[in-house]
């Protein structure tokens, strides 16, 4: 566990997790747990960075595959590759990942606004940098993964 700045008040605590070769972190209370890569069910006329869905002791979970929603080069999954359990609002979803790397605790003032020269899609899904031991990690806006009617409609 990293400790990016000493805890106070403000501090919150973060998971980090790469896509390729860029860092991206979480709250992490939005985390419901981490497991392993399960080959998930393809659903027809799905946008392309819904992986598909899983069993989830029961419950049918939507994987998102982080690299393609963000724009990213994307890889075919291994066992290597992770799902982190989040909930947006009243949603469960997994979002397919390379690695989680860390868990941060860090003060609210250290995260950096998002350049102006950002386009509004870089702002739509970034927060904030966070300069971390050398390392810039983006800060996701995880409520804004999944569209406002795909969010309503899972």
């Amino acid at each position: 566990m990293s400790q990016a700045f000493a805890p106070d008040v403000k501090a919150r605590e973060l998971i980090a997790f790469r896509i390729g070769q860029q860092e991206f972190c979480i709250n992490i209370m939005a985390v419901r747990e981490i497991r392993g890569w399960t080959v998930a069910t393809a659903l027809p006329h799905s946008p392309d960075y819904l992986r598909g869905v899983i069993n989830l002791r029961g419950a049918v979970l939507p994987i998102i595959d982080l690299a393609i929603r963000l724009g990213l080069p994307s890889s075919e999954p291994t066992a290597r590759n992770v799902i982190i359990v989040a909930q947006i609002g009243q949603q469960q979803i997994g979002l397919l990942v390379d690695a989680v790397s860390d868990i941060l605790t860090l003060n609210e003032e250290h995260i950096q606004p998002t350049p102006d020269v950002a386009s509004d899609l870089v702002k739509t899904f970034v927060r904030g940098l966070l300069p971390v031991e050398g390392r810039m990690i983006s800060l996701l806006a995880l409520d804004h993964v999944l569209p406002d009617h795909e969010l309503e409609a899972a």
